[in-house]
């Protein structure tokens, strides 16, 4: 996809500010007057790129309803599991868990770095790079993530347990969601819970939570003000849905989707069941790739994401590493946002292919590719773990966590990893229930 040559806008305001700032200073009188009519002007100009029209045949491809979704699907497996074994299921949810932790905890210090600065940071600490452990040090290690961990404990020094963010918050809050509302919970639950848990959000999520709070519905939040609604963020709130229906994709996918209405829509939804469909297959299949091809068959064949993914899958068994796959990606999404969940979703899919069933090497290329490499390092490291289970994840990327995670939400900030198990072991049989 093409995007337009966009104009230096931001580039072109910070100059009128700076303008008006140095009119002012001069004893000019009219700098309000001029400062009112640009903004008036690119009021104007938004609500027209929101008034234009949209291409009705993709359009007709890319539904936001669940069953319209559902119509355009490919044949897939729909359910593999028919019973539920409660020992390998444990076994396998600890490898996906642990994995996406580790994963997400070791991208998180270089979050949207460029490759090239990873790299250089890498060889000033002394790192391997790609990195074989987490990093040694970090760039401002007394700086806070999400106001709660410093930098310095997603380090190998200074981390004593699972550090905070988002892709682990999602995690919990999904099964919070599921032990309170039931298997049965609607995009309203969600939002419910969503008003008691979280504090704050980020982009489409922040647009959601901002929309309840001002009193519109949980159908209705991602309609309003969110150009937002294709990025990562429902891609990054897959997983907690492929562990209440492991084995069953056409059900994580349905879970996922009650979850992504509160915040996205086309794209931004498939993301989501996409990777939950993956991550459900994965506690069945033998390899990553297995998993990502069943995953398809519960979005629309004929979206974006299903070509990039084809695409993705199609041309990764030539990518030989982080440079090639993100060089790749790089060429295929010039214009696209850096958190867009389409590219990233590529970078994951690229992920998998070069590390195969290698935990260390899954994670450690997909963070080496840059862009949002804590969510794709968390989701790739969720799938293949589920397939590996927990003795095919080193000890090195757990034992730092001493059974501990910690989250951002309302009165819910640290939780134990085993009793984490526990709990989605008990929503995971209460699904297959009622089935």
């Amino acid at each position: 996809m093409a995007y337009p040559a966009e104009p230096k806008l931001n580039e072109l305001a910070t100059r009128i500010i700076e303008y008006g700032r140095l009119a002012h200073e001069y004893g000019a009188t009219d700098v309000s007057d001029v400062l009112l009519e640009v903004e008036r002007a690119m009021k104007a100009s938004l609500q027209k790129m929101q008034d234009l029209p949209v291409d009705e045949a993709l359009a007709s491809q890319e539904p936001n309803d669940l069953k319209g979704i559902q119509a355009l699907r490919s044949d897939g497996p729909r359910r593999m599991w028919k019973s539920f074994d409660k020992t390998v299921y444990k076994n396998k949810l600890e490898g996906a868990m642990l994995a996406r932790f580790a994963g997400c905890t070791l991208g998180a210090p270089v979050e949207l770095w460029g490759v090239d600065e990873m790299k250089s940071w890498a060889e000033y600490i002394g790192d391997h790079f790609p990195p074989q452990n987490y990093w040694s040090k970090a760039k401002t290690p007394n700086h806070l993530r999400y106001g709660k961990s410093t930098f310095y404990e997603y380090t190998l020094e200074g981390l004593n347990c699972v550090p905070v963010d988002d892709d682990v918050t999602y995690t919990i809050l999904g099964l919070l969601i599921a032990e309170e509302h039931g298997t049965h919970f609607t995009t309203e639950d969600v939002g419910k819970s969503w008003l008691k848990y979280l504090p704050y959000a980020c982009t489409a999520e922040e647009v959601a939570l901002l929309n309840l709070k001002a009193g519109r519905t949980a159908m209705e939040a991602a309609d309003v003000n969110n150009p937002y609604c294709q990025w990562i963020g429902a891609d990054i709130r897959s997983d907690p849905w492929a562990y209440i229906a492991p084995g069953i994709p056409s059900k994580a996918a349905e879970y996922a989707y009650r979850d992504a209405y509160l915040s996205h829509r086309r794209n931004g939804i498939y993301g989501e069941m996409f990777f939950s469909a993956a991550q459900a297959a994965a506690f069945e299949v033998d390899h990553p790739v297995d998993a990502l091809r069943i995953g398809l068959t519960e979005i629309p064949r004929g979206c974006n994401l299903y070509k990039d993914i084809e695409w993705a899958l199609s041309i990764g068994k030539d990518i030989r590493n982080y440079a090639e796959a993100r060089e790749a990606v790089n060429n295929r999404f010039k214009g696209m946002h850096s958190v867009h969940t389409n590219n990233n979703a590529c970078l994951t899919v690229f992920g998998l292919m070069i590390g195969g069933t290698d935990v260390s090497k899954v994670i450690s290329e997909t963070v080496a590719m840059g862009l949002d490499n804590d969510c794709t390092a968390a989701t790739a490291g969720s799938i293949v773990g589920a397939i590996v289970g927990k003795e095919g994840v080193p000890a090195h990327w757990y034992a730092p966590f001493h059974d501990t995670v910690k989250t951002y939400m309302i009165g819910k900030e640290t939780f134990k990893i085993s009793d984490l198990v526990e709990r989605f072991a008990a929503v995971a049989e209460q699904t297959f229930n009622d089935a």
